[in-house]
């Protein structure tokens, strides 16, 4: 009886780590439009401690400021920044539409070391944000026992690229915590369950499980930015900046501002690149007031040439 009840325990327990190892499903992320292209942002938990600069060479990012203002952290926040194990960070980067399925556009390689695998790579290192098959497929590996030391292939973050329902948004792969409901979920990011399930492509809200990656769609904060601007349009969503204009203009998300972008100087480019034409000598995100009138200098984009500006006008009177 001893033995029987030992060899179960053994067996539970080995369940039980199968399951707490699972690496989290991806639902269901697709595109319509081939070659189209966005701007995504995808959960990524940490499975050990470390850096955000160890994060940022893991994913390829081209520099530190994508993971500073995904997760609206500082600009003077060093790359030595510590991250714990199982802390999860927003990873910002281009998608684009191939075969009916979003995937990253040329970022997050890996290169194979000594005892590496393809399952540890996808389970582990990318704590599940791929799997193998989306491996083997995205570099044609017909046999992932059969890969070599420095071998080099891109990791395919899953990622979507159309607008829902007419708007454009940041189509946002959210890590689903343990005992959170889709009318949570729906209220926290602003949107509808039926969106959620309909993106998703779940007909119950029941069928996703905590761990899943939600497709969740981040409608950005409204902007002034002219359409034949080099950053249109320029999605921000809520709690998240972005510099543009050659990192000369720094523009912020704020639900609790309206939802308008709050543009300023970035402050590493001379002010006369950023100040609006006009008596007031306003630089973006100035403003000044005259009786009920309200005056202020918008980003309104940029070219090869200049950045573009306006003067807003609005009545702070009734």
């Amino acid at each position: 009886m001893v033995g029987i009840g030992s060899n179960l325990f053994s067996t539970l327990l080995l369940l039980l780590l199968l399951f707490l190892s699972t690496p989290p499903s991806i639902l269901n992320f697709r595109c319509a439009s081939l070659n189209a292209t966005s701007s995504s942002l995808v959960d990524y938990v940490s499975p050990n401690a470390t850096t955000l600069s160890a994060i940022q060479t893991l994913f390829t990012l081209p520099n530190l400021t994508s993971i500073l203002a995904a997760n609206n952290l500082a600009l003077s926040t060093p790359s030595t920044h510590l991250i714990s194990s199982k802390q999860i960070i927003k990873i910002h980067f281009p998608c684009i539409c191939t075969n009916g399925n979003g995937t990253s556009n040329g970022l997050s390689s890996c290169t194979i070391v000594g005892g590496d695998g393809l399952y540890h790579i996808s389970a582990e290192v990318f704590s599940g944000l791929v799997n193998v098959k989306q491996i083997q497929a995205g570099k044609g590996i017909s046999n992932p026992d059969l890969i070599i030391e420095g071998q080099n292939f891109l990791i395919p973050l899953p990622c979507s690229c159309y607008d829902v329902d007419g708007q454009k948004v940041v189509h946002y792969g959210h890590l689903v915590p343990a005992g959170s409901l889709v009318e949570g979920i729906s209220q926290q990011f602003n949107t509808s369950q039926d969106t959620l399930l309909r993106l998703n492509n779940l007909t119950r809200p029941t069928e996703f499980m905590a761990g899943s990656i939600l497709d969740v769609p981040l409608r950005a904060c409204s902007s002034m930015i002219n359409n034949n601007s080099m950053d249109y349009p320029l999605l921000v969503p809520n709690d998240t900046y972005e510099l543009t204009a050659d990192n000369c203009v720094v523009c912020k998300c704020d639900a609790a501002l309206q939802r308008m972008l709050q543009c300023v100087p970035s402050g590493s480019c001379p002010l006369d690149l950023v100040r609006c034409e006009g008596p007031e000598n306003l630089y973006i995100g100035n403003t000044t007031s005259s009786g009920c009138n309200r005056t202020t200098c918008v980003y309104a984009g940029y070219n090869e040439q200049t950045i573009l500006t306006m003067l807003a006008l609005d009545s702070t009177c009734g």
